[in-house]
């Protein structure tokens, strides 16, 4: 079983990566002064993978939703629904699919042990047929309805269709009522089969527990698993956009907007470090501290609400501006202008520093936090990153990487408007 040891030079701090002998990373810090430990049960399976081959198969098609489909029927058993085992622990459990990952998890405060084996034996455990999968299809084609009609849901969903023409990220998570009717006990067991192996998986813990107790764990239940070559179906998607602009309409009290620039999408590991700069690019652009951001608010045309992110993931990057406005088109349009003059005259030295030492705070303050760290840990392992990682690169980070992330990543007609209104300003 190799052990490794990694530290933090910045923070000294460190986490242990174990390799298990049943293939499995586990990746584990225990957080000194803490009452509660947080544990991950990840693989790289989301819901952007709905074409792939094992070795040198065939590519399977599968139906859009599949892997949030998966997500649900895994907490099924013969014996019952794990819900129900974690309630006797007194553990929080849940577990979430997004674009390029599928976790599980569990948050306690005592009792870890045994909702640790709970958590093993749920992802290691399918149990499908086609009685139960027919019943989930009902289920979560409510659930689909129910975002169908989510304002900030949709405006989020729209601006993805906007920006991208081929790449599965314009697709709902869930996928869609007929899709999921296309998903079958077979096609479940063919996609667990694929990413559910335990060499292309990872188990992150941080907080209060003990590592021998995790390796214990792992030795009770996990059985030996044959390496498994999974590959994705490549996608090409245009450099252009779809459209720029989308327009729907909803109940909502006031417009909501989402204002996304399409970044140059590369590998998995570049673009998730590169969302570390592009954080903080965004707080250049339209900051609480900047011009911009003041002059917007000021004007009405935004209010408390506004904020900003980085998506980033397997061949996409979107940097994103969000909120509510009486004028999306005016914040829209302010934007852009305020963009193309930013990369004009250049990012000043003192606003730089400002914006990368806010960052570097925030970021330190995510190894600080059990949650944060397990799921940074996560990612690392699927992205191939060391975990620390992004404080280094924080702590490095020149003016000359912040200007040319703001001119490759911040083209203003590779972007879109996505604008929820309700049907009193339709």
């Amino acid at each position: 079983m190799l052990t490794e040891s990694v530290a933090s030079r910045r923070l000294g701090e460190g986490y242990t990566r174990i390799e298990h002998p049943s293939g499995l990373t586990l990746m584990l810090c225990p957080m000194k002064g803490y009452s509660t430990a947080y544990a991950l049960f990840a693989t790289r399976c989301g819901s952007i993978d709905n074409s792939f081959s094992i070795g040198d198969g065939e590519m399977v098609q599968v139906p859009n939703g599949i892997a949030h489909f998966l997500e649900h029927k895994l907490f099924e058993s013969e014996e019952g629904d794990a819900f129900e085992q974690y309630a006797k622990t007194g553990a929080s459990a849940n577990a979430y699919t997004s674009f390029d990952r599928t976790a599980y998890l569990f948050g306690c405060t005592d009792r870890f042990r045994e909702s640790l084996e709970i958590l093993l034996n749920l992802v290691t455990t399918p149990y499908f047929t086609e009685q139960t999968v027919k019943k989930e299809q009902g289920i979560i084609g409510q659930e689909i309805r129910m975002y169908d009609d989510d304002p900030d849901w949709r405006v989020y969903f729209n601006l993805l269709g906007a920006l991208y023409q081929e790449h599965p990220i314009r697709i709902d998570i869930a996928g869609t009522v007929e899709s999921i009717a296309g998903i079958s006990a077979d096609l479940l067991y063919r996609c667990y089969n694929a990413f559910y192996n335990l060499n292309n998986m990872v188990l992150s813990i941080a907080g209060n527990f003990e590592i021998k107790d995790v390796v214990e764990a792992c030795d009770k239940i996990l059985k030996p698993a044959a390496p498994v070559r999974v590959s994705t179906r490549e996608v090409q998607e245009p450099d252009e956009i779809r459209t720029r602009r989308v327009e729907q309409t909803l109940e909502v009290a006031a417009p909501l907007f989402q204002i996304g620039f399409k970044g140059r999408a590369k590998s998995y590991r570049e673009n998730i470090l590169a969302q570390v700069t592009g954080e903080l690019v965004c707080d250049l652009i339209a900051g609480e501290s900047t011009a911009l951001y003041r002059e917007l608010y000021d004007e009405g045309l935004i209010n408390a609400v506004f904020d900003t992110e980085v998506m980033a993931g397997p061949n996409y990057l979107v940097n994103i501006f969000s909120g509510e406005s009486r004028d999306p088109d005016a914040v829209f349009a302010r934007l852009t202008d305020g963009v193309r003059a930013l990369q004009e005259r250049g990012i000043s030295e003192e606003d730089f520093e400002r914006a990368r030492r806010a960052a570097y705070g925030r970021y330190v303050g995510i190894y600080g936090n059990v949650e944060s760290m397990a799921g940074m840990m996560v990612l690392a392992k699927l992205a191939d990153f060391g975990a620390y990682e992004p404080l280094d690169l924080l702590g490095e980070l020149t003016l000359n990487d912040a200007q040319a992330f703001l001119r490759e990543n911040f083209d203003t007609e590779r972007c879109a408007l996505s604008v929820v209104r309700g049907p009193q300003e339709a």
